[in-house]
């Protein structure tokens, strides 16, 4: 099927059979993340959604036949308890999405004193895949929810934690590039392994992402009016931010193009010219050393 900026998850798969499929959605139980756990499940997959609040999530998915546990993205001690417990199931994972993050804080530091859009949306997310990569099957897949990335963007290497002037947009705009390189890179890393991995935009959504950004701010940005109503043509549902996700979690057009970049269904973006490459890979290696996990380093095992 053919997706448009107006389909929804469940349009995206509306040909794919997943019994049998076990996947993991982080950030499942809310905005889009609760949207994507709701097209899997009815697609016929096993959730499991790790969650900071368990019992929010379990409040939030009632009704769904899903998997909660807790995790959370900032602490890599509970990044690392959350990814033991699953390996010691002995279950494979045929899709994860990495659909948590924060966006718009203000100055926030975590663990060592990491800047927390760094640390939650791209540092949690790279240990916690690298941590349960032996589970994952040949042919699964790894998508991480970035956003609008801009044709520069770059990130911040003599600062990437902003301790020398923070600017919240900029911190969130950084995270979301990591997403980007980080898919990238796994799926250059995870051929040999038949991971295959990609990035995507979900356009423009209001959610509980946005719960840091006062309603004058949203209105000054031309976002909503006085009475909350989106003004934006381009914002769509949260079903219909999902589906891109689904799609690339799932869709067999997408084979062999790994490492992609994708919008409203398609590919948007390939990430492999040189500058790409060397950005990815080097992000790879910082994350590697901040974290201290990376699958693919000699013996394969995290330290």
């Amino acid at each position: 099927m053919t997706l448009t900026i107006d389909s929804s998850a469940a349009d995206a798969l509306v040909d794919i059979d997943l019994h049998g499929k076990l996947a993991i959605v982080t950030g499942g139980y809310s905005g889009l993340g609760l949207a994507t756990t709701r097209a899997l499940v009815n697609a016929g997959a096993h959730v499991i959604v790790p969650a900071r609040r368990p019992e929010v999530a379990q409040k939030a998915l009632d009704g769904l036949d899903v998997e909660v546990d807790e995790l959370d993205l900032a602490d890599l001690k509970s990044v690392a308890d959350f990814a033991d417990r699953f390996l010691v199931s002995g279950r494979n994972i045929d899709i994860v999405i990495n659909g948590a993050g924060v966006m718009a804080l203000p100055e926030t530091r975590v663990g060592p004193g990491w800047e927390a859009h760094f640390a939650v949306n791209h540092l949690g997310h790279y240990a916690l895949v690298n941590r349960l990569l032996p589970a994952i099957v040949r042919g699964g897949r790894v998508v991480a929810v970035s956003s609008g990335v801009s044709p520069t963007g770059t990130i911040q290497w003599d600062d990437v934690h902003f301790g020398q002037g923070y600017d919240k947009w900029a911190a969130y705009a950084q995270s979301k590039l990591a997403n980007a390189l980080f898919a990238a890179q796994l799926d250059l890393l995870g051929r040999s392994a038949g991971v295959q991995a990609y990035s995507v935009n979900p356009g423009y959504i209001l959610t509980p992402l946005q719960r840091h950004l006062t309603t004058e701010e949203m209105i000054a940005a031309g976002w909503i009016d006085d009475a909350g109503t989106p003004l934006l043509p381009e914002f769509r549902s949260p079903e219909q931010g999902a589906a891109t996700q689904v799609w690339a979690a799932t869709s067999p057009e997408l084979a062999g193009a790994g490492g992609s970049y994708c919008h409203h269904g398609a590919v948007d973006r390939r990430f492999d010219e040189p500058a790409d490459r060397e950005q990815a890979a080097r992000l790879w290696a910082l994350s590697a050393e901040l974290t201290g996990v990376d699958a693919f380093a000699a013996g394969g095992s995290p330290s």
